[in-house]
């Protein structure tokens, strides 16, 4: 999954990416600035993605970054959760590169 991601941004022109290691790494690297956009699976080691979707959405320098929710997480509550709190949009695993592409596109280009 994270390979079609991979080559899916780079489709879409985006050669410069980075990944976090954990919660506290992605939300201090996303902190740093720089970043359009950021694809985050609702599980992940010590806080679930929505968890630090809320802590981006609440910080001033992060909250106007969008979030496309990329998770295995299928049931309508989550994703209504996800875009309550602040999700730009919602993709569940497994999908094809064209979904993913669609999804950015519709984010990026608001």
């Amino acid at each position: 999954m994270r390979r079609i991601e991979k080559n899916t941004l780079g489709e879409d022109g985006v050669h410069r990416g980075r990944r976090g290691r954990g919660r506290a790494d992605a939300i201090n690297k996303l902190a740093l600035g720089g970043f359009e956009l950021v694809l985050m699976d609702w599980n992940m080691p010590n806080m679930t993605g929505i968890e630090a979707l809320k802590l981006i959405k609440a910080n001033p320098n992060t909250k106007a970054v969008p979030v496309i929710m990329v998770t295995s997480e299928s049931e309508k509550t989550r994703i209504m959760e996800a875009i309550q709190s602040g999700a730009a949009n919602y993709v569940v695993k497994p999908f094809q590169p064209e979904t993913l592409q669609e999804k950015i596109s519709a984010v990026t280009k608001k």
